[in-house]
């Protein structure tokens, strides 16, 4: 740890010596605190971290309109365009990579849940689902199957190792949930939880905000700071250690998330690719999602601020849009991609500012919770390496089977509790359906299919099937076929076996 009088001339010849004004008010312990928070920050780059961001918040967002191009379309895979063999051909190869050890998944999980209204972690929301489920045990039950599934194809005992990065607000309470849940009845050595760099919020003018009289306000490095945390934290070196050469990376928040994917994964390795992309199909034009394609020449990933809405709005001689691949941070990398991006490429990543509102101490040490935004935190996305791929290919999926996130609280437009929940509901009751099930309403009238595959609807039937039963709609005729079923329905292993019965 740094001295007290090491950190004040670095903090004055940044300019940032307003940071130790309230030195004097604070008593030894709080000061051993904040001293030690101050040492453990890149005090060298601060001037310029400072610096850069108060430049950033005022440049007007790239065009990039002159430089963009689709994808090809020879590295573009397809669940809709792709034939019955050729898929099935794609989930083979998925299962038995994940039969040899060799996949393993890692979890974004750094944010907490302040737009949903909640002071917790995301993945221990709960969405309202009859079983009451959190996203983070949908997931563990997800991993379950996938490997239940592999061991059954191909007579093997495999493990998909479990890696989460957390930030310093959501580590620990992650632990604390997973050891509560026993894990989800997952081995706990199997969960590799670590914590991504933090780094300060600055104001307007490129000063280092205050949370309070003895601490800095910080915010974690953004989902690209993934990078930098497999380095600090030797994930790369356990992965090694695994046997893991394949890693499927995820945002917490997707609730209809496909843990190691087969087919993707499969359509990644049989296409010799060192970084993919899942995509959906924009819904419109304006849709705020950046979408996957190149610029001069390069794949990546274009913000939806970076390109005018006339080009945005283009169309082929198909009718589609040029520009649809909606990225939804859903990847698949090589381990020898990443050790590439963390040797070579961690410093040429780019930094993306994010205009907030951050609570901070005033002149007078008065707590201040500000009615706009006041701050600036940089960060990095985890699709920024994607220029630096040797082969990169894209996968795209339906939105309606892979893609529902949960960001904002009940009534707002979109990404609600509710938009997840029915999400999840109405592809079981697809499920169900094709399995050969008829399904009552709680008047005891039959649904039909119309009125219950929709998670745009108010009402969806309550049909949910437990991913320990099924992981993606498979297994589930000779459970249901002729069956009808009085919703709300839960089909749990419990369940599962009184119908075998």
């Amino acid at each position: 740890m740094l001295s007290f009088e090491q950190v004040k001339k670095t903090l004055e010849r940044t300019g940032q010596s307003h940071v130790l004004q309230f030195w004097p008010e604070l008593c030894g312990e709080d000061r051993d605190t904040f001293l030690h928070e101050i040492s453990q920050l890149d005090l060298q780059g601060l001037k310029d971290h400072c610096e850069q961001a108060a430049k950033a918040a005022t440049a007007p967002p790239a065009c990039l309109d002159q430089d963009i191009e689709p994808v090809h379309p020879q590295v573009i895979g397809s669940i809709k365009r792709s034939g019955r063999t050729t898929l099935a051909e794609w989930e083979n190869e998925g299962l038995l990579q994940i039969s040899q050890n060799r996949v393993g998944v890692l979890l974004l999980a750094g944010g907490q849940g302040t737009r949903l209204g909640v002071q917790y972690p995301k993945g221990m929301y709960n969405v309202g689902l009859p079983s009451g489920k959190t996203l983070y045990q949908i997931q563990a039950e997800r991993i379950h199957k996938i490997q239940e599934l592999a061991n059954v194809k191909h007579g093997s005992k495999c493990t998909i190792p479990w890696y989460i990065m957390t930030s310093e607000f959501t580590l620990g309470p992650t632990k604390k949930f997973f050891k509560e849940n026993n894990y989800f009845f997952l081995e706990p050595s199997n969960i590799i939880m670590f914590e991504q760099r933090m780094i300060p919020a600055v104001t307007f003018d490129g000063k280092v905000i205050l949370q309070g009289k003895g601490r800095i306000a910080m915010a974690p490095d953004g989902n690209g700071g993934l990078y930098q945390a497999l380095v600090d934290n030797k994930v790369l070196e356990d992965m090694k250690i695994r046997g893991v050469e394949y890693l499927h990376v995820y945002c917490v928040d997707n609730i209809l998330v496909k843990m190691a994917d087969p087919v993707f994964i499969g359509f990644c390795v049989s296409k010799g690719a060192d970084c993919g992309a899942k995509v959906v199909k924009k819904m419109c034009p304006a849709e705020p999602v950046g979408v996957v394609c190149r610029v001069r020449g390069v794949s990546q990933v274009v913000e939806y601020n970076e390109i005018r809405p006339e080009t945005a709005k283009v169309r082929g001689p198909d009718g589609e849009l040029i520009y649809t691949a909606g990225n939804i941070c859903n990847h698949f990398f090589s381990r020898t991609f990443l050790q590439d991006v963390a040797e070579k490429f961690i410093g040429q990543l780019k930094q993306h500012v994010a205009i907030k509102k951050v609570p901070y101490v005033d002149m007078c040490g008065n707590q201040v919770k500000p009615t706009k935004p006041n701050g600036i935190k940089m960060e990095k996305f985890v699709f920024d390496v994607f220029p630096f791929s040797r082969n990169f290919v894209v996968f795209e999926v339906v939105r309606e089977d892979e893609f529902s996130p949960l960001k904002n609280a009940d009534g707002a437009a979109t990404d609600t509790p509710t938009t997840a929940r029915n999400a999840l509901l109405a592809q079981h009751c697809r499920w169900a359906t094709a399995a050969g099930a008829t399904l009552l309403d709680e008047q005891g009238n039959t649904l039909l299919p119309t009125s219950r595959v929709s998670p745009g609807d108010s009402a969806v039937a309550q049909c949910e099937i437990s991913p320990l039963v099924s992981y993606f709609g498979e297994g589930l005729e000779h459970l249901l076929k002729g069956k009808t079923l009085q919703t709300p329905f839960i089909l749990d292993e419990k369940r599962a076996k009184e119908l075998q019965a």
